[in-house]
This record gives structure tokens, C-alpha cells and sequence, in this order.
């Protein structure tokens, strides 16, 4: 573990507070949170899923509406009904893969979904602040990194353009409406409950757990940010509450990220060694496409205007989501 601000029990209890993607795995991270800390918590649920671990331990403390994010008549109506203060709008398409094969639905849901959030939002006379989810993907390639804040936003592939342009949506209502919005761009989250087993930390965290060779799709050489999924929840957490009480903090981007990218192979040795299974070699098929080669973040900004900063280090926070994998996916530590 390392600092950070932990969250303001106070700021946040009883506080009506609205989440767009709550069953996604950072949604389901960050309304368990706010359930903890005791705010009244309403979240838009599409699709009648089954429950992840992460979700069935806050499921019977919130407030659940069924719609589609696009729906800006029901948007409002939540707003006004529950008399929500602060909104975190995290509902996307968030797969790249689908993104590509399906791009018009990804824009629907990304970028029209935005705007119906942050109009509601301005019709709303109650609500103080609004946190959108972005991406790094955003910035796509850029000449020089890390990636800050002030380089314009430079995305080309579908879910990439997606997220730059509810990006720029947010800039736009704070701008010409003074909507109290501003912005969230991370990297990959990775932790417990994350069952896409496409993804990258839990799909090699199972292979191993199995004694197969987990497969890496692209050449390995791919370099990211990998954030805590806690660290992450705890992130937009702290954003809204410094919106509070800075205004200068209103209408900005904000990166969050540890500093520490790592290659797609780094990574995957780091959780070889946490598993405890060296002995199974990596299956490289170099398949993947429509990827941008390198991307990281600079958390500067972050730590100096909302003293923010990551929890948990890389291998503590591996060695916890093996460690839960194991007990979900009920397979005995390896000798």
C-alpha cells in the first residue's frame, strides 16, 4: 500500500448520488464504494444481467432503474425524482473488438448516451457534479509520452473517437452551459470481479489457475497503464468530492494512472510470478489488430490539484486478485 486521500465518509453520507454503468466492473467497484460510505445511491441498469461477485454484495443497497442511457426523458426523470447531486456517467461500449465490428451501435451508446446524460444533467436545478468517463484512448497516437492532459485528443480508431468525443461533449456543456462536469482518463483497471476472460489479467489468471498456457494476442510488446480497479473507484471518488470544493477544479480533464507502464509481456510475467506457475509458457499469437502500440499516462495533474494518487502497488495488488480468482474460480493454490 501507499498514501492517498481516502474518501470523505462525510461528504458522501445520504448524498443522492446517480451512476450510469453500475454493472460494469469499475460501476460495480465504484456503487459499492459509495454504498459503504453510506451515500443513497440510484443506478441505470439496461439489460437484466446475471449478478458479478462484485455487484451481489451492493444489490439490495441501491436504488435500481431499468433503461438505456440514451434515453434522456428517463435521464431526467431519475435526476429529478431522487433528487440526485452528484452523477458518475460510466455506462459505454467498452470492448474494442466490438467496437470495430459494430461501430454505429458503439457510437450510439458512447456518444449519444453522453448527451443525453449531460443535457439531463443541465436541465437538473440539484445536481453539483457531474464525472464522465473518458479514456487514454482518447489521445490516440501521439508524438511524445506520457500523455497529459493538454495534448488535443487525436483518437481514430471507433471506440477510441467514441470516448474523444464524450470527452469533448463534457468540455462543451461545462463551457457554453456551466454544467459542474469534468473529465476521467485512465488506462486498463484490472481486480477482482472482472470476469471478461478476453481481458488481459483475468483470462491469464485463469489459464494458469488451470495449468493451461494463457494466450496473448498480440506480440506482447504493447506498452499500457494498469490501474488498481480500487485505486481507480477511489479516483473518480475523490475527483467529485474536490469538485465540491474547488471550482478550479470544474470543467478539467484529469489522468489517473501509477506511472508505471509495463509491456503486455511484463505484465503477464508479473502474474506468472504471483500464481506461482513459471513453468507455463505464454502463447504469443500476435493476432490482434486496430491497437495502438504505446500508451501511458502522466498523473500530474491528478496529484497536484486533487493530491491524488494510486493506493497500491502493482504487485500487491496482483497478488490480492490472484488471490480472489482463486477462491472464485475454485481451484486450490499450486504446490
Amino acid at each position: 500500500m501507499t498514501g492517498g486521500a481516502e474518501p470523505a465518509a462525510g461528504f458522501w453520507r445520504d448524498r443522492p448520488t446517480f451512476v450510469t454503468g453500475a454493472t460494469g466492473f469499475l460501476g460495480s467497484h465504484l456503487t459499492g464504494q459509495l454504498a459503504e460510505l453510506g451515500a443513497a445511491v440510484v443506478v441505470l441498469v439496461r439489460d437484466d444481467v446475471r449478478p458479478t461477485p462484485v455487484r451481489q454484495l451492493w444489490g439490495g443497497r441501491v436504488s435500481c432503474v431499468s433503461g438505456d442511457v440514451v434515453d434522456q426523458p428517463l435521464l431526467e426523470r431519475v435526476l429529478g425524482e431522487y433528487e440526485v447531486r452528484t452523477v458518475f456517467h460510466l455506462a459505454a461500449q467498452t470492448l474494442v473488438g466490438v467496437a470495430n465490428n459494430n461501430p454505429v451501435s458503439t457510437f450510439d451508446t458512447n456518444i449519444r448516451g453522453t448527451w443525453a446524460l449531460l443535457e439531463a444533467s443541465r436541465r437538473s436545478p440539484l445536481v453539483e457534479q457531474v464525472v464522465v468517463a473518458s479514456s487514454d484512448k482518447a489521445y490516440g497516437s501521439q508524438p511524445r509520452l506520457p500523455y497529459s492532459e493538454d495534448m488535443p485528443l487525436l483518437a481514430v480508431h471507433p471506440y477510441d473517437v467514441s470516448k474523444a468525443c464524450s470527452d469533448m461533449l463534457a468540455v462543451s456543456y461545462h463551457r457554453v452551459h456551466q454544467l459542474p462536469v469534468s473529465i476521467t482518463r485512465c488506462g486498463n483497471f484490472y481486480g477482482p470481479g472482472d470476469t471478461n476472460w478476453n481481458r488481459l489479467v483475468p483470462g491469464t489468471i485463469r489459464a494458469l489457475l488451470r495449468g493451461d498456457r494463457p494466450v496473448i494476442r498480440s506480440d506482447g510488446s504493447l506498452i499500457r497503464d494498469y490501474l488498481y480497479i480500487t485505486d481507480a473507484a477511489l479516483a473518480y471518488l475523490r475527483l467529485a468530492e474536490v469538485m465540491a470544493a474547488d471550482v478550479a477544479t470544474v470543467g478539467e480533464a484529469f489522468n489517473f494512472s501509477t506511472e508505471q507502464p509495463l509491456t503486455v509481456l511484463e505484465l503477464a510475467e508479473l502474474i506468472r510470478e504471483a500464481v506461482g506457475r513459471m513453468d507455463l509458457e505464454l502463447d504469443v499469437q500476435s493476432t490482434a489488430r486496430h491497437e495502438i502500440e504505446h500508451q501511458h499516462l502522466s498523473a500530474e495533474k491528478a496529484r497536484r490539484m486533487l493530491a491524488w494518487k494510486p493506493h497500491h502497488t502493482v504487485e500487491d495488488a496482483l497478488a490480492t486478485t490472484v488471490g480472489w480468482y482463486r477462491d472464485f474460480l475454485g481451484e486450490q493454490p499450486t504446490p
